[in-house]
């Protein structure tokens, strides 16, 4: 009699947890549609109005406000001092290293190189993984390995010289493979905290040691801005960028995560390049060439063997 009213309880409770996994899909797939839009707001900005390390400087400290600001909603935690060196490099990796070569390299190249680029992200975290935890790397992912790095070597060594607003697009598609070896090693360093700690309180002191890091390099052109005649247009990619791109998505990854496993959330990331490429095109931005096609090809196809899990068989 229990277990049939158990039954029914769970039958009861589906429809409400269905809607918050719902919710959550809908969280990930916004979180992945900033981002993709990202490529061509950020570039739209640089270097017309903002230089790169000056809107590194203005992306970080807008966050940092935003993050402590409402550090009030989640738990008063005190981190351990053990904890500190790992939180420095998380800071270091995933928000000086990783934001200054990613705008720096979206200021020389074009934003649908970009976004192809830094979906190379698990292939580095395998790689590094390999190396640092000693995973073991299995023959598909090998191959997986190989056909991402062939498609971000040949977008570096094939793409033009300059075209328009992208002076120099080999050194900054260079500058994205550096941008996502970089997140990746943030991946791996911060997975043991995410256990320990709230997110709020690890995005806020990550941010607060972003500014104090980031200062030195960015402040020059930060201040260079002339801020009190910046037209619209500008004001609100700026916007986007600090209030969508950095503090939005991480809400909305948070949020995604409680109901989703961080499996099912990286699937979403295949969805970046796909808006980045629609959004550069249809807004003029960008285009499509055989070159770009043919790296995004092989990046996709070894992201999606390094990420691919074994199927087990089942008689």
């Amino acid at each position: 009699m229990l277990a049939i009213q158990k039954k029914q309880l769970q039958q009861q409770k589906l429809p409400f947890m269905d809607n918050k996994r719902i919710l959550a899909i809908l969280a990930a797939i916004g979180a992945s549609t900033i981002y993709g839009i990202n490529h061509t707001v950020a570039k739209g900005v640089m270097p017309t109005y903002i230089e790169p390390f000056g809107f590194i400087f203005l992306r970080v400290f807008g966050a940092a406000i935003l993050f402590w600001g409402i550090s009030w909603m989640g738990p008063k935690e005190k981190i351990a001092k053990s904890d500190w060196p790992r939180i420095l490099g998380c800071a270091v990796f995933g928000m000086v290293i990783n934001m200054l070569f990613f705008f720096k390299g979206l200021s020389l190249s074009t934003p649908i190189n970009s976004s192809v680029i830094v979906t190379l992200s698990p292939v580095m975290v395998l790689i590094l993984a390999s190396i640092l935890i000693k995973e073991r790397i299995t023959l598909l992912k090998s191959i997986g390995v190989i056909l991402g790095l062939a498609g971000a070597l040949t977008l570096v060594l094939f793409s033009a010289e300059s075209s328009g607003n992208a002076p120099n697009i080999p050194l900054g598609n260079a500058l994205f493979i550096v941008n996502a070896f970089s997140f990746g090693l943030y991946l791996i360093l911060v997975k043991p905290l995410t256990a320990k700690y709230h997110a709020i309180t690890l995005m806020k002191w990550f941010f607060l040691i972003a500014v104090i890091i980031n200062f030195p390099i960015t402040i020059e052109q930060f201040t260079a801005v002339d801020w009190l005649h910046l037209p619209f247009e500008a004001i609100w990619k700026m916007g986007f960028v600090v209030l969508g791109t950095t503090f939005a998505t991480y809400l909305l990854n948070i949020y995604a995560l409680k109901r989703l496993s961080a499996s099912t959330i990286s699937v979403f990331m295949y969805l970046q390049p796909l808006i980045a490429i629609s959004y550069a095109i249809i807004s003029g931005a960008d285009e499509l060439n055989l070159v770009k096609a043919t790296a995004g090809i092989l990046v996709f196809v070894g992201v999606y063997l390094v990420t691919k899990k074994k199927t087990e068989v089942r008689a």
